[in-house]
């Protein structure tokens, strides 16, 4: 996908209206691939607007901020971390589909036909649905457990996604790839993540009649939950119908508390991303039996010698409702600072998306490690681990030499002046 071929700018209307997937086929149906707009990077100022809403929404309301600064942080550090490889390679998502539809599809239904619009969104939408394997495969909710980790459940915890998610996830759409067009296939990829952005919040109550159909905020927070009778329910993308046809959905009930059943109580983005890999290597090492060293990786996460496939409810843990959500124990002085550091990275990310075409692979590579080493040393920070002023100083090390040899731009025209930068 690429910005030039269409749709340089997109109207509020539209930008409201592809958030909550009101765009109409004859005003998204794109002969090739190469025409469909980013829809997602689009939608981002429109992102920022409903999370002010939020706050003001849940400000007034309720009194009390929608999450805590540190929570959020840590998941738009998830989600700028899980952009990141796109610099430097395609999106499996796109290119596993484009290969079937290649090599093996079995007809061509027209790109241009509102039925195949339609069609592709609830071919997409039922392919999404089946990311409960990702709950099921011990393996592959190493990928999504990230997105699960936050005890807020607020707009920014819908930022936060996985790196290694996308590995997996392409499957569940191949079959699309025989015989629906890849650049219809890409509108309703953007779509159906647009729409799962502003379910992601507290403030939005009860929608009466639509609850039987959509998927909403209210039915999402039960898929967030770690209570007992959240776990494993609600999967559904856009429409809760196929939750209701399978026998996964759950109505929200009890009040639900967020995260994973065990918290990982950290915001370094590592850890977050990859801590339930570590899990799974050592207790593939520490089970015996080559079966069930299978079975650890293939089965449930709650699977164990002796358990059916995805583990026993009784072992997850009871909900009090007395749960403290963890927070950074940093002082308010350092949160400041880490958040100043965090913005300014922000900037140098979108710069680098917006210039990756001319830019060097070795300029793309140190820029990347760059924003990684921030997120890592603001984590560090947050954390207050041992090694954090270390990690912060090499850090601002780094970027002082980034500027010197022309890798990265300075915000501050006057660092040049004094030999830091060109």
């Amino acid at each position: 996908m690429r910005n030039p071929g269409a749709q340089e700018d997109v109207s509020v209307s539209q930008g409201v209206r592809v958030i909550f997937y009101m765009m109409k086929p004859n005003e998204t149906s794109f002969q090739t691939l190469e025409e469909v707009p980013d829809y997602v990077k689009k939608a981002t100022p429109f992102f920022m607007s409903l999370m002010l809403l939020e706050l003001i929404v849940s400000w007034i309301h309720k009194g009390k901020l929608p999450g805590h600064l540190d929570d959020a942080l840590t998941s738009v550090s998830a989600s700028v971390l899980s952009r990141l490889p796109s610099l430097l390679f395609r999106n499996i998502e796109l290119t596993s589909y484009i290969y079937i539809w290649e090599n093996y599809r079995l007809f061509s239904l027209p790109w241009d036909s509102p039925w195949t619009w339609y069609l592709t969104f609830l071919g997409v939408d039922f392919g999404y649905y089946f990311h409960r394997m990702t709950h099921e495969v011990n393996i592959m909710w190493a990928g999504h457990q990230t997105h699960h980790s936050s005890e807020d459940y607020n707009l920014s915890a819908a930022l936060r996604q996985s790196v290694i998610q996308i590995y997996t996830s392409w499957i569940f759409y191949c079959p699309l790839a025989l015989f629906i067009p890849p650049s219809v296939y890409a509108i309703h990829l953007q779509f159906s993540l647009l729409y799962q952005f502003w379910i992601h919040t507290e403030v939005i109550n009860n929608l009466g009649p639509l609850e039987l159909i959509l998927n909403t905020s209210s039915h999402h927070r039960v898929h967030h939950g770690r209570n007992r009778y959240c776990i494993d329910k609600n999967y559904a993308g856009t429409l809760i119908i196929w939750d209701r046809i399978f026998g996964t959905f759950e109505a929200e009930n009890e009040k639900v508390v967020y995260g994973l059943t065990y918290p990982i109580n950290t915001f370094e983005p590592f850890k977050v991303q990859f801590h339930h890999l570590l899990y799974i290597w050592t207790t593939f090492w520490d089970t015996p039996g080559l079966f069930n060293k299978f079975s650890v990786t293939f089965k449930g996460p709650g699977w164990g010698p002796g358990k059916p496939r995805l583990g026993l409810s009784e072992e997850i843990p009871e909900v009090t409702r007395k749960e403290v959500a963890f927070s950074s124990p940093t002082s308010q002085l350092l949160k400041i600072y880490a958040i100043v550091q965090f913005a300014l990275m922000l900037a140098f990310y979108e710069e680098t998306f917006a210039n990756k075409a001319v830019l060097s692979q070795v300029t793309l590579l140190l820029r990347i490690c760059f924003i990684i080493l921030t997120l890592t040393s603001i984590g560090f920070l947050m954390d207050q681990r041992p090694q954090a002023a270390i990690m912060e100083t090499f850090r601002c090390f780094f970027f002082l030499t980034l500027c010197g040899f022309g890798h990265l731009k300075p915000f501050i025209p006057s660092l040049s002046l004094y030999g830091f930068c060109d």
